[in-house]
């Protein structure tokens, strides 16, 4: 049974998932073809995701998840930047949020 709690910037629900880096990754609860992660219960009852690859395609007890950073609504709005800065200034958010991860 699939443990999903709410994200806090969307209220959507998400599923949380360890990676084979032991990191925790959120990922929309329902399968969906268009996803990019594999995800599975292991054999502990924890459940894990990793990125299928051409040496380790997709397995039959995985299935294929999105991960919400890619449709939480509220994060897609915080991301959005100014139409235009003004002359001489760098925007730096991209930068902040490559060394958050």
């Amino acid at each position: 049974m699939k443990t999903v709690t709410p994200c806090r910037d969307c209220r959507r629900p998400i599923l949380w998932t360890i990676t084979e880096a032991g990191k925790r990754l959120a990922v929309d609860p329902d399968p969906n073809d268009e996803g990019n992660t594999a995800v599975w219960r292991d054999g502990t009852g924890a459940v894990r995701s990793r990125r299928p690859s051409d040496e380790l395609p997709l397995c039959g007890w995985e299935r294929l998840h999105v991960p919400h950073v890619a449709t939480c609504t509220a994060r897609v709005q915080q991301l959005d930047l100014p139409a235009a800065l003004p002359a001489g200034v760098t925007s730096l958010d991209a930068h902040r949020r490559k060394r958050r991860r």
